[in-house]
């Protein structure tokens, strides 16, 4: 079989040895399939993700429910599955998360494949045994180790309060299943990135999102309703890898660009509390309210301090909305 993945295979001494596993590893990985989203090219975020996104969906249903990670659906007009054994199969778009960054959608065919069940992420330690798997049967399976449960904050606006860190790191990880010692779901891959050494030495680690966090949105996200209040979202690209929350660029036509932010201004503080780091200064911000409210910045702009109002909005507001046929 031809996959969109051939040439990505994980290295065949990474892979999980035969037998070594406490359950079907092989039933497991066809649980796995390829996920390809269309997204038209004048979508609000083809220009950041692209128009053609691949990656993997996991099923967790009888009827056809998939899993993935959200950014690889978003504002997509037409999403194919592509099994393991080669079948091409229509889905639709139920609904994507932005607080969890998860994303479901709908056979529209019988996958006739067996389903992940969903774990507890909690229950592994730092250094436990896991396998990071995408589509494509043992040649995209990888075993590994979770590094650590960490808040993650991305550039983005987003936030996790625990993330899961494992290495090594996997070749094709958007929506990869991250799989536990019974063979549980613990995880959706989400991102790829570099971890340096105390010796100063870099290697690849994934970042993937509990799996958790679904089960209390699922019946919402199903139905493309949202799970909780929107967020107030800002338009802004930042982060604080020099040890101050430097914007590093804003959303063309978005809530910042509007309030004249510019690419290198530090936030100094939200309505008059001090900014430390990223989460801090997210979780600042949506402590004001929902989306709508005004967030008030201090920041440093080249050395002058200055006072600058952003009227937030609801992120999803500009995402192209989905077609129900």
């Amino acid at each position: 079989m031809t996959s969109p993945f051939d040439g990505f295979e994980v290295a065949k001494a990474l892979r999980p040895p035969t037998g070594d596993v406490a359950f079907d590893l092989d039933c497991a990985l066809n649980a796995l399939v390829v996920l390809h989203a269309r997204v038209p090219e004048d979508a609000l975020t083809a220009e950041a993700l692209g128009s053609e996104r691949l990656g993997n969906g996991i099923v967790i249903g009888t009827s056809g429910l998939v899993l993935t990670i959200g950014y690889l659906i978003t504002e997509a007009e037409e999403v194919t599955l592509l099994t393991n054994d080669g079948r091409h199969v229509p889905a639709h778009v139920l609904g994507y998360d932005q607080v969890t960054g998860f994303g479901l959608v709908n056979a529209l065919e019988p996958l006739d494949l067996p389903s992940l069940p969903l774990g507890n992420s909690r229950t592994l330690r730092a250094g436990d045994p896991i396998i990071l798997a995408g589509a494509g049967g043992r040649a995209h399976a990888l075993a590994g180790r979770l590094v650590a449960r960490a808040p993650f904050a991305g550039s983005w606006e987003y936030l996790l309060e625990e993330a899961l860190f494992t290495e090594p790191g996997h070749p094709h990880w958007s929506g990869a299943a991250l799989i536990g010692p019974s063979g549980a779901l613990m995880g959706v891959g989400s991102l790829q990135m570099n971890q340096v050494s105390n010796d100063g030495r870099t290697s690849l680690i994934n970042m993937s999102v509990p799996a958790e966090l679904l089960p209390p949105i699922v019946e919402a996200l199903s139905r493309g309703q949202p799970v909780q209040p929107p967020r107030p979202w800002m338009g802004l690209f930042s982060n604080d890898a020099t040890g101050r929350v430097m914007v590093m660029d804003v959303a063309s036509g978005g809530p910042a660009a509007d309030a004249d932010m510019q690419p290198g201004d530090v936030i100094l503080a939200v309505a008059g509390h001090a900014v430390s780091n990223l989460a801090d200064f997210y979780t600042k911000v949506w402590a004001l309210g929902r989306a709508g409210v005004t967030a008030p910045l201090r920041i440093n702009r080249k050395g002058v301090v200055l006072n600058i109002a952003i009227q937030s909005i609801d992120r999803t507001s500009r995402l192209r909305k989905r077609r129900f046929n």
